[in-house]
């Protein structure tokens, strides 16, 4: 009996957080497609150049179907989009060549950005919850004073200085790692390792500062919890009680900042693939807006939306499960 009202409740949070993510997307479409839409210049302008007459552009745009009207434009884009049709991507025709798939376009950046992403987080959620106890047990010591200080200085240094002092270290100093992640058309990026390090280092630096910092948070406070307490006058050693009860009592607050942490892994690491010429989608995305390649760009704002949808639901999900109170509260 109880495990069908569970059942019910986690099924009722799903379909609730379902529609309201569908509703979220929605909304985000028309906000991406109007962002695209009013970026000075085309990929028609792109194309012909600056000295190209009215004709020439008009001709282009009828070949590319941005002479039809925006609510036309959009509907199309979304219709093809929810069918998994994202179009022609008209970037090849600034340098001269056919259009092409835009998913055979970004099919292997998605790729590239998901190994990245997946390595960063695989070191990411252990490490983060290592530093964040060890610095919640020690509160006012010297190991809490080292983790705060040192992740302090992380998350006050932007993106691009912790990637340029690890290029600065490791590549002109001890010149033991590549100042650049090439990675070739068909080519595996864990084919060459190497050139993975500093990309993940950066993003790992950049994530792991405040997601460590909101681990002790969590600790600190599930540590000084009645349930804990309990916990120590029953007998059990510290460590059992740190681990199993008190981890157990913070998960679920931290579950939602792992979340945010993938989240900003998947879709917020442009400016780290740029830094290292790294053909992910954060690359190529920004490639597209060079060239006003709008369907392009439109349709990889409506990845990384999708994505973080999906992400916040999962994390909800988990969170559900975790509390058990939650899920009566769900039906």
């Amino acid at each position: 009996m109880m495990s069908a009202v569970k059942r019910t409740g986690t099924t009722a949070f799903l379909v609730r957080r379902g529609l309201a993510g569908v509703v979220t997307l929605l909304v985000a479409s028309v906000l991406i497609f109007a962002a695209t839409e009013i970026l000075p210049g085309d990929i028609a302008s792109a194309v012909l150049g600056r000295n190209a007459t009215p004709e020439a552009l008009a001709e282009v745009r009828a070949q590319l179907g941005l002479d039809a009207s925006l609510p036309s434009r959009y509907l199309d884009w979304l219709g093809g989009f929810v069918t998994g049709d994202l179009g022609d991507s008209a970037a090849g025709l600034a340098a001269g060549a056919d259009s092409a798939p835009i998913w055979e376009q970004i099919s292997e950046p998605i790729r590239n950005t998901l190994i990245l992403a997946g390595i960063t987080i695989a070191l990411l959620v252990p490490l983060s919850i290592v530093l964040g106890v060890l610095a919640a047990t020690r509160v006012g010591r010297t190991v809490d004073h080292a983790v705060s200080t040192l992740t302090l200085v992380a998350i006050s240094l932007p993106e691009f200085v912790i990637g340029s002092l690890l290029v600065l270290v490791f590549f002109v100093q001890l010149d033991v790692l590549p100042p650049v992640a090439l990675v070739r058309p068909g080519e595996n990026p864990l084919a060459q390792p190497r050139e993975l390090v500093l990309p993940a280092l950066t993003l790992l630096a950049t994530s792991l500062a405040w997601t460590t910092r909101l681990v002790r948070a969590a600790m600190v406070e599930a540590l000084a919890s009645e349930h804990v307490e309990q916990a120590r006058l029953n007998g059990f050693s510290e460590r059992r009680v740190v681990w199993r009860y008190g981890l157990r009592n913070a998960l679920a607050p931290t579950v939602q900042v792992f979340a945010q942490a993938v989240q900003y892994l998947v879709g917020g690491v442009i400016l780290t693939e740029v830094i290292f010429s790294y053909n992910g989608l954060g690359k190529e995305l920004v490639d597209a807006v060079v060239v006003r390649d709008v369907r392009a760009v439109q349709s990889m704002a409506m990845l990384i939306a999708v994505a973080y949808i999906v992400i916040n639901i999962l994390a909800d999900l988990l969170v559900v499960l975790l509390v058990p109170r939650l899920r009566t509260a769900a039906s």
